[in-house]
């Protein structure tokens, strides 16, 4: 790092180190915080980096360590204590009551000056002022369940200021924004540096630390790797630092010929769960060795695709054909056996069974048939031969594939979701969210595996809310808007505003 002044510090933290039986999530840490800067926290996950700012906002106690704020040793036991401090903290999981407006979240535990009454007309101007002064676009006295995902983080934020935060910690903020969204997002938290708040940004969004952050500190493992200045490194530097090797995780388009159209989707329609309709006339068309990524903001209908193409969600009107073979509301255990294989969002709801062992997982939908299956009785024998393979293949960390599933971490979860589907040989493969929650490590991985079935010629719809991995995995991108296409573009041509555009349902051009 080059010389460069003393920064004024607004938050250090010396020795952190905090406990969980069996783990040592923050091994004395040492962290600061410049007044006037945006600190990106990198790593891994369970590298520690939620850990180490829970005990800075008192969700949790250290057990070795000292923090001072502005100079001064703080003893901070709980959020109230961090909050008359000036430090806030917006989680992955909004605090917000869905049933009350803006001002009344914003006012929540707070005293007002016509104790015992709520004086909101005064909270719901402050509040006005503030989303003017930093572009945070929110009613005040709009219901939070009312509210896009964007305008719950925003309202988050606006608490956050109205509670006189000089330190906002940010969890994973990016990942339920829009491209555009998440600009302004970036010009906000710029906005604030500039009359000399503090951020700390959490993220595993390489792309995202060069674009806004003016330091890096890297966590592995619950140790600090380094801290660097952005502006010295890069996203390979910061990858190697968090994996403790080179990964690439750039993209890479397929070169080989299409093997002409796996899936036909026409016009279908398709109800939600509310009663209305959440496929509105769908169509798009996916051939074989191709990715197709479907971007777009979460609740457009991606997940009553997903289910319509499990055999889970009947369609209302529309056709769909797999090779021709018209597959529209046919059963789940027809569309497994004609060649449809789904990796589910909830990989630990409806994709495993987490009491089962590992290896029954791996055969659940073939376990009544050879070579698993002899007159009617299970060969355990050949269940655990044929677990033992998958998981050398898969790189599964598991001591024995009798375990059950709940002994996996995430990663390893995602793995043995991504064999069990993959050892089948699917002809389509309907991957959503593929690594929603895992590390630089893992999203390597799962990305090489999802690359190694487009060249064996099978299809890929892929559907991802981190427009990083549309763009780096899709030969094709087609963007979902309101329960249909709003446009489809090669992903060669793509950019974060064009796609942003479309998700937002304009029409291209």
């Amino acid at each position: 790092m080059t010389d460069r002044p003393s920064p004024v510090l607004e938050a250090e933290m010396h020795g952190m180190t905090k406990r969980f039986p069996g783990v040592i999530a923050n091994d004395h840490v040492d962290f600061e915080l410049a007044s006037g800067e945006i600190h990106a926290l990198l790593g891994e996950n369970g590298a520690g980096k939620s850990t180490l700012m829970n005990m800075l906002y008192g969700m949790y106690s250290a057990d070795e360590g000292v923090i001072k704020v502005r100079g001064t040793v703080a003893k901070i036991g709980s959020p109230r204590d961090a909050i008359a401090l000036g430090i806030s903290m917006v989680h992955q999981q909004f605090e917000l009551v869905d049933t009350l407006s803006v001002s009344e979240n914003v006012t929540l535990g707070l005293k007002t000056a016509r104790e015992p009454l709520l004086d909101l007309n005064s909270v719901s101007a402050k509040l006005s002022e503030l989303s003017g002064r930093y572009g945070l676009k929110v009613t005040p006295e709009a219901k939070v369940g009312e509210l896009s995902v964007g305008e719950r983080q925003r309202a988050e934020i606006l608490k956050a200021l109205y509670r006189g935060t000089e330190i906002l910690i940010l969890d994973e903020p990016s990942s339920v924004l829009t491209p555009q969204e998440t600009e302004e997002l970036f010009r906000f938290l710029r906005s604030m540096t500039k009359e000399g708040k503090s951020v700390v940004f959490i993220t595993h969004k390489l792309q995202e630390v060069m674009e806004v952050s003016d330091r890096v500190t890297v966590l592995r493992k619950g140790k600090v790797v380094g801290t660097v200045l952005t502006r010295e490194t890069s996203m390979g530097e910061l990858a190697t630092m968090m994996v403790g090797r080179q990964v690439d995780l750039g993209a890479q388009r397929s070169t080989s010929a299409k093997g002409g159209p796996v899936l036909e989707i026409s016009e279908v329609h398709a109800m939600g769960d509310q009663g209305a309709m959440a496929l509105r006339g769908l169509s798009l068309t996916l051939e074989a060795g191709e990715i197709l990524g479907i971007a777009g903001v979460a609740g457009n209908g991606q997940t009553q695709l997903v289910e319509v193409l499990s055999g889970i969600r009947r369609t209302e009107k529309g056709r769909i054909t797999l090779k021709g073979v018209d597959i529209s509301n046919a059963s789940p255990a027809d569309l497994i056996r004609l060649g449809v294989g789904v990796i589910p969002e909830d990989r630990r709801g409806s994709g495993l069974i987490m009491e089962f062992s590992i290896a029954d997982n791996l055969v659940l939908e073939n376990r009544n048939l050879a070579p698993y299956s002899r007159r009617g009785l299970l060969d355990q024998e050949e269940i655990r031969s044929h677990a033992a393979s998958v998981v050398r293949d898969f790189a599964i960390a598991t001591p024995d594939v009798s375990l059950p599933a709940y002994t996996l971490s995430g990663g390893n979860l995602q793995r043995l979701l991504l064999a069990k589907v993959l050892s089948r040989k699917p002809a389509l493969l309907v991957a959503s969210q593929p690594t929603a929650g895992l590390d630089v490590a893992a999203t390597e991985f799962i990305w090489d595996r999802l690359r190694s079935e487009r060249a064996r010629g099978v299809g890929i719809l892929l559907i991802s809310s981190d427009l990083s991995e549309i763009m780096a995995l899709s030969d094709r991108i087609a963007c979902i808007f309101n329960g249909t296409i709003a446009g489809t573009l090669p992903a060669a041509e793509a950019d974060p505003k064009k796609i942003g555009l479309l998700m937002g349902g304009a029409a291209h051009s």
